[in-house]
């Protein structure tokens, strides 16, 4: 059980990590706000999902999936509420968006993936 929540848990640091700092280091700087918050998001709820499912293609579920969406969704409002408190930093709707939409990207292909499996 540790083994599928580590991954999910050590994400969400980066994330944090990176939210927390007052300007958006090195390469990620080049890439756009918008492609940086859907990557991650789709990273996230992915991993998220691999352990709400337990690990296993039959455990993806629509409550698997529904579950791995609304923890990458509170992730990203968290992470927002953060922002409001970091120098040079805002708090923005948009990027609240941009993290549902990356991750259903993430989720969407996993679980139609899953349905092609059990047929």
């Amino acid at each position: 059980m540790i083994g599928l929540w580590l991954p999910v848990v050590a994400w969400m640091a980066a994330i944090y990590y990176g939210s927390a700092m007052s300007s958006v280091p090195g390469p990620a700087a080049a890439v756009s706000d918008s492609v940086l918050h859907i990557a991650g998001y789709a990273g996230l709820a992915t991993l998220t999902l691999r352990a709400t499912s337990r690990g296993k293609w039959a455990g993806v579920t629509f409550g698997a999936l529904a579950l791995a969406l609304v923890i990458a969704t509170v992730h990203g409002l968290t992470v927002e509420g953060l922002q409001m408190h970091v120098p040079t930093r805002s708090a923005e709707w948009r990027d609240v968006v941009n993290d549902v939409l990356g991750a259903l990207l993430g989720l969407l292909p996993v679980w139609a993936w899953s349905k092609i499996r059990s047929a």
